[in-house]
Formats: C-alpha cells, sequence, structure tokens
C-alpha cells in the first residue's frame, strides 16, 4: 500500500496534459477527473499500471476490469476500445505505462538462458495484480523525475529491473513472447504489422500465413489465439479505426473515406461502423466533436 501511495503522488505532480513523459522515453502519465466515452486506439505494446481509479477495456466483445493496483500487458499491437469507468474531481485516474521493448526484453532473456519459455499461445492482453516489487521499482523510476540529472544514469537500469518484474510474474508468458525471435508472437506479428500498414488492400490469407511461416490453419489458430479475432476481423476494426480518425480530421464525406480505407460499398461501410461504433459515420463523428476532449492515447 506504501508504494501504491507514493505512486499516486508522483503521478499526480508529474501527468502533463499530454501524458508524454518528455525526460523519460517511452513512459506515459495521466490524470483524468471524470469518466470517459468508450474510445477506441490501437494499443502497442506496454504495461499499464492505475495509481488510482479503474479502467474498463474491451477487445473484440471481451471484457476487462481493472483498478488501483493492478496492471495490463499488451504483447501485439491490438485494436482495443478502453475508457476510464473510475474517476472524479476528488479521486482522479491516475495512472502510470511504459512501452515494452522487444530489444531490451531480449537482452534480458539472454543474460538469463535458463528462463522458463513461454507457452506459444498466451494471449497479447492480460491483467494481474502489481507486485510490491514491481510498484516499488515503477516508484523509483518517477522519483528520477525529481531528480533529471540521475535519469540518464539510472532510468535504463530501472527499465530493466521493471521488465525483469514482469518476466518474473503473472505476466511473465505475455511479455517473454515479445522478446522471442522465435515466438509465435513474434511470427504472427509479421502478418500484424502487414494488415496494419495495408489495411485498405485486399487480403489474402495464404500470404498473411507465408509472412508467418505458418500453414494456413496453424494461422487461423495461433492469430486468434493472440489478438482473440480472425485476420478479417482484425482487418476491419483497423479499417474502421483509421476511418473514424480519418472523419474526426479531415473534411472528407463519408462514402470518399470508405473508400480511402478498402470499402467497395458505401451502404456497406456504414453498416459495419455503425455495428461497432453504434452509430452510423455522420452522427457518431457530431457526437464525439461535442465532447469536451478526446482521448489521444490510452493508459
Amino acid at each position: 500500500m506504501q508504494h501504491l501511495a507514493e505512486l499516486r503522488t508522483l503521478v499526480a505532480r508529474h501527468a502533463p496534459a499530454d501524458m508524454l513523459v518528455h525526460e523519460l522515453p517511452g513512459v506515459r502519465l495521466v490524470r483524468i477527473t471524470e469518466t470517459t466515452e468508450p474510445m477506441h486506439h490501437v494499443y502497442e505494446p506496454a504495461v499499464a499500471v492505475i495509481a488510482q481509479g479503474g479502467k474498463r477495456t474491451m477487445l473484440n466483445g471481451k471484457v476487462f476490469d481493472y483498478d488501483a493496483g493492478k496492471y495490463m500487458v499488451v504483447s501485439v499491437d491490438l485494436p482495443i476500445c478502453g475508457h476510464v469507468s473510475q474517476a472524479s474531481a476528488e479521486r482522479p485516474y491516475l495512472g502510470f505505462a511504459m512501452t515494452l521493448r522487444p530489444a531490451a526484453i531480449a537482452t534480458l532473456l539472454i543474460e538469463n538462458a535458463s528462463a522458463e519459455r513461454a507457452p506459444h499461445d498466451a494471449m497479447g492482453l492480460g491483467i494481474s495484480d502489481a507486485t510490491p516489487e514491481l510498484l516499488d521499482a515503477i516508484v523509483r523510476m518517477l522519483r528520477l523525475l525529481d531528480q533529471p540529472r540521475d535519469i540518464p544514469v539510472l532510468a535504463p537500469m530501472i527499465e530493466r529491473e521493471i521488465l525483469w518484474r514482469l518476466l518474473a510474474g503473472e505476466q511473465g508468458a505475455t511479455v517473454r513472447q515479445i522478446g522471442l525471435i522465435d515466438s509465435r508472437l513474434s511470427q504472427v506479428k509479421h502478418a500484424i504489422r502487414w494488415i496494419r500498414t495495408h489495411y485498405a488492400d485486399a487480403m489474402r490469407i495464404e500470404e498473411l500465413a507465408g509472412m508467418a511461416a505458418m500453414s494456413v490453419s496453424s494461422f487461423h489458430r495461433h492469430f486468434r489465439a493472440v489478438t482473440a479475432m480472425s485476420p478479417l476481423q482484425y482487418q476491419k476494426q483497423i479499417r474502421l479505426q483509421e476511418a473514424r480518425t480519418r472523419l474526426l480530421v479531415d473534411a472528407q464525406d463519408v462514402a470518399t473515406v470508405g473508400f480511402g480505407v478498402g470499402y467497395d460499398s458505401p451502404s456497406q461501410f456504414s453498416r459495419e461502423y455503425s455495428r461497432l461504433f453504434g452509430a452510423p459515420p455522420g452522427r457518431d463523428v457530431a457526437r464525439l466533436r461535442t465532447l469536451p476532449a478526446l482521448a489521444t492515447d490510452p493508459t
């Protein structure tokens, strides 16, 4: 409890408006004083710890609730819907997140070759209670913000400790896959990167399976085990999230945006958009523009 209390104090003091902590590369802090609308984002590999408040995260219909003292690990790019479910002006939501770098994890695994290997099909998202050791390391990382000249020397050391605590914890299998070149996750990542970059293009499962060096049936099985969805469902969510962003940022009409993200039929685009976001494109974007602020990067 002592570590969690200090973490709350540090996050509340240092959380900037844009969430990024430029003095600590890869670290994000957030302070939110009210519950938020569900927002869709593509989460990249990271660990997120809640110091105060609570969040609800949804991955293709699967619901994950977590609150103070819990942490979430995401090991692969995932299209996720999340919102702050517990927050107020008196007790704001306070969160910490850190990017999980494959090279840093791989170095730890190489230096500790006896470490247990991960199951091939560990899911790409997991939530657990944060151990006192993990919280202690995160607190010491944030204390560096009060001693900035120590950051270049001590931050890389504390990052290694945080990664080691994760590898030794309940989500160790999920984290371990990030650093293993020959893991199923690493193989599936090749296909995921292609889909994220070429979301508007026609997708051939045989070619994606080849990128992952798997048979088609094996690729389907491992892709779903990691992402909780099929490759087609994944592509659809990436397309629709990109379309929503374009509609918010640009002044293009709905049909043009639909074509731009890969839909040949405006009616199909509108139908699938409504199914994911709960309203047709025009009405959804009009509502979003009335909100006081839109979350830019979830923690």
